[in-house]
């Protein structure tokens, strides 16, 4: 290969990795950036929710045990109110992609809807907390090592998935990830709030 060859190969590898950057950035991909704000932050916006909310609230980014258990009982606990679970896994790529999302929405909503995680097929506890730490939400994720609690929830093995749960108790369950803000903010009032 010659110098001359190796240069213009180099300078198409170039221009094929801006276009990539450009076309990441035109297909919205601020998702899999995380929020800014902190989990102070966070649990100071969303002051004065109602009880059964601020409850959520002063769980944020903790990682609950308790199993299918305890979540069909904080659901009940919930009951009346809407709320969207979403099923995510710190070793799966679209649910890193989603959760600047979920952070984002999670604050902008929560004064109204619940929301909670299932970190769903985790081997390991430490993964998961290490990956809270990075991108923090504003309400608790139950562990679910093994995935039945995912897939009980969810009737789905695949992750992400999302559950919209209105007031009346109406489900919708969405498959793959949130690719903005504004598609879930759509789904959480069309889905959760029946707006």
């Amino acid at each position: 290969m010659t110098v001359k060859s190796l240069s213009m190969t180099l300078a198409a590898v170039a221009i094929l990795a801006l276009l990539v950057v450009g076309l990441l950035q035109l297909n919205g991909s601020p998702a899999s950036t995380p929020s800014t704000l902190t989990l102070g932050q966070m649990r100071a916006r969303l002051a004065g929710s109602p009880p059964q909310l601020a409850v959520l609230h002063a769980q944020a980014n903790e990682l609950l045990s308790g199993g299918l258990g305890a979540l069909r009982a904080r659901l009940a606990a919930l009951r009346g109110k809407p709320v969207v679970i979403n099923k995510w896994a710190s070793w799966c790529e679209p649910c890193r992609e989603e959760f600047g999302v979920f952070q984002r929405v999670s604050v902008s909503v929560g004064h109204k809807v619940a929301f909670l995680g299932i970190d769903s097929d985790e081997s390991s506890r430490a993964d998961a907390l290490s990956f809270l730490h990075t991108f923090p939400l504003s309400y608790p994720s139950y562990y679910d090592h093994d995935g039945s609690v995912g897939t009980a929830i969810t009737d789905s093995s695949n992750t992400p998935v999302t559950v919209f749960y209105n007031a009346h108790g109406g489900v919708f369950i969405h498959q793959g990830p949130y690719p903005s803000v504004a598609k879930l903010e759509r789904d959480v009032k069309r889905y959760a709030l029946d707006a």
